[in-house]
């Protein structure tokens, strides 16, 4: 009995067992099967595109030059006697600025005075002789002969003076030119001449040079390649200008600060440098404190035109594919990815202009670009879910700078 005992006791342990490891086998295959989960769909964060108005301008490099510049020189010859001002400060219209010599210049002056006033006293005594003559001529007292040549020294006298009248004057211009004065107000160089100097009229040599600084002008250049390509666009109406500021720019220093002050587009030239393929485009710019000088760098932001209806994407949104040609994935209506080839026009702020690739309206993957392909189902999650609330709508940002 003992031994049917323990053989009983063994086959309940063996049963025992059995069932235990038949339980763990299938519950092994329950966790197997439970950890195939179904596909996960991607989810991408998407945007959605609306026409802006966009105000394009372009920077463009030039230079400062005055309004106005004189090179001071004497117009007669003589002798420095004084500078009459300080290197480097403003001068106003018809300040003397040297003075020659006028000791000859007056003697001259003083003699053709003495002449003229000869000439005027013997005009009474000459045309009270063609009188008497005149009544003497009636009774043959004077032949005809004499009659007429008192008539022309009458005329000789008063042409003799005119002629002293206008030595006269040029005396007295002579005079006012030995003060050598500033043509308008203006900024005065260096003097090239000292006291003491000997100078000839109308000499190569300038004594100084006085510029106008308020305005300047500034002077850019812009290519005719893009001449050309503005002026289609506004002839297919991608462009068109704002009456209000088309005129208008703006002007930053080579230090890279802005300028306060607007400068206003006073003309294109008509003629293109053949060496450079571009042309000259001219600035006024008012320059009150003289923070501008001639030959000085700037760079000056005029305004192309206003496109009504730009489309401006993030720039992240944007790849390369192998060819370099710029690529952007948008979702259409039935959840799939589908890849655009864009043709970008320039870069605005922190997005680019599209010209071509991509619709008002049409929804822009922004993030979640790396795990999809075109092609392949999405989920599209709001911007704001991946940015803490950033606003989806580009068109509600503030506007970017242009470039």
């Amino acid at each position: 009995m003992r031994k049917k005992a323990i053989g009983y006791g063994c086959f309940r342990y063996l049963a025992l067992s059995a069932a235990l490891l038949n339980g763990a086998w299938l519950t092994g295959c329950g966790s197997r099967i439970e950890a195939q989960p179904a596909p996960v769909i991607p989810e991408v964060a998407t945007i959605t595109l609306r026409p802006q108005r966009v105000e394009l301008t372009t920077e463009l490099p030039g230079r400062t030059s005055a309004y106005r510049i004189a090179e001071i020189r004497p117009q007669v010859s003589g002798i420095i006697q004084k500078r009459l001002f300080e290197e480097g400060s403003d001068v106003k219209a018809g300040q003397v600025l040297y003075q020659i010599d006028p000791a000859l210049f007056q003697v001259a002056l003083d003699s053709a005075k003495a002449s003229l006033g000869k000439a005027q006293a013997n005009l009474p005594s000459i045309r009270l002789k063609v009188e008497r003559y005149k009544e003497l001529i009636v009774d043959k007292a004077v032949s005809q002969q004499d009659y007429d040549d008192a008539v022309a020294a009458v005329e000789q006298a008063k042409a003799e003076i005119e002629y002293w009248k206008a030595q006269v004057a040029a005396a007295r211009i002579n005079l006012n030119y030995t003060r050598v004065t500033a043509p308008f107000a203006g900024r005065i160089g260096k003097t090239l001449v000292r006291t003491g100097t000997v100078v000839t009229a109308y000499q190569s040599q300038p004594f100084a040079t006085v510029q106008q600084l308020d305005p300047i002008f500034v002077d850019v250049a812009q290519s005719s390649a893009e001449l050309l390509r503005l002026r289609r666009s506004y002839e297919t109406g991608q462009l068109s200008a704002d009456e209000g500021t088309e005129r208008s720019v703006r002007l930053v220093l080579e230090d890279g600060s802005p300028y306060p002050l607007e400068g206003r587009l006073k003309f294109r030239d008509v003629t293109v440098d053949p060496a450079t393929g571009s042309y000259t485009v001219r600035i006024l710019a008012p320059n009150p404190k003289h923070v501008l000088l001639p030959g000085m760098f700037v760079r000056a932001v005029v305004q192309e035109g206003i496109a009504a209806q730009a489309i401006l994407v993030p720039q992240q949104a944007v790849s390369r594919n192998p060819k370099g040609e710029p690529t952007a994935l948008v979702v259409d209506d039935l959840g799939t990815v589908q890849q655009r080839i864009l043709t970008l026009n320039r870069a605005i702020g922190n997005q680019w202009l599209v010209t071509s690739g991509l619709s008002a309206g049409e929804s822009l993957i922004v993030e979640g670009m790396l795990n999809v392909r075109p092609g392949s189902a999405v989920r599209v999650v709001p911007l704001e879910r991946q940015k803490g609330g950033a606003d989806a709508n580009p068109s509600k940002r503030p506007p970017a700078g242009s470039n």
